[in-house]
């Protein structure tokens, strides 16, 4: 993971905010920057983060979408907490708000429609738990299993709106079929490679409610070679963000 942290790693340090992370379970991830930085912003009003966690996607969007409403939502009370904290704290604070709730209730008690929604979504679906019960609850799909995902989704996007996740590659397969199933369909996927002579590890994906043909490309991380190397499009897209691209 490129960027900066502090020696305890409850801090990381991006180039216009900072997220604090000693209350949430899951840190900081390659994952929630890639979804953050390759997600479609154009026209958007209002956009919805999904287990917003430490808030940083939300903060990302708020950041490329200078004009757009973000809000985060999350079940777990003392991510959204830190949440709330690392927005207030962020340059566009004004634009950014943060719920405890499950998406469950949220989604039939709010009457917002977004023209984006984002999720870093559990994934695991089976195996075992670890004693870390807090990170269980945000990597499996036990509290929010995703046919609720996607019922919520589909509850509160906008007629035009879209809806991106990133998943592990297998899950990512799994999720684009059960997606259909609720009228939301891939039309853009990034196959996400850490090097060129690795399997795709990761699908960044972007739905919507009409098909389309389906944009799709390929996105690989580190060069390769022995010494870490970013590439030259992993640091075009990450550039905004990260101090050190």
């Amino acid at each position: 993971m490129a960027g900066t942290q502090n020696t305890t790693a409850d801090v990381f340090k991006f180039k216009h905010f900072i997220i604090q992370q000693d209350k949430c379970p899951m840190k900081v991830g390659t994952d929630g920057v890639l979804l953050g930085a390759w997600v479609n912003v154009s026209e958007v009003e209002k956009a919805l983060d999904i287990g917003t966690g430490t808030g940083l996607i939300a903060i990302m969007l708020a950041q490329r979408a200078s004009q757009a409403l973000i809000h985060g939502v999350d079940i777990d009370e003392q991510s959204c907490q830190q949440a709330a904290e690392n927005m207030q704290s962020a340059p566009w604070a004004d634009r950014l708000q943060s719920f405890h709730q499950p998406i469950q209730d949220f989604a039939r008690e709010h009457g917002h429609q977004y023209d984006l929604i984002v999720s870093n979504p559990p994934f695991f679906t089976g195996g075992t738990f670890s004693e870390e019960q807090d990170r269980n609850s945000v990597r499996h799909t036990v509290k929010l299993p995703h046919n609720d995902l996607l019922r919520a989704v589909q509850n509160v996007l906008a007629e035009h709106g879209r809806f991106a996740v990133v998943l592990p590659y297998i899950e990512g397969l799994r999720f684009q079929e059960l997606a259909a199933d609720y009228n939301l369909h891939c039309n853009r996927l990034t196959e996400v490679l850490p090097r060129p002579d690795r399997p795709i590890e990761r699908l960044l994906m972007e739905f919507e409610r009409v098909k389309k043909p389906q944009q799709s490309d390929q996105l690989v991380l580190q060069n390769p070679g022995k010494q870490l190397s970013w590439t030259e499009a992993y640091r075009e897209l990450t550039s905004d963000f990260y101090l050190d691209m």
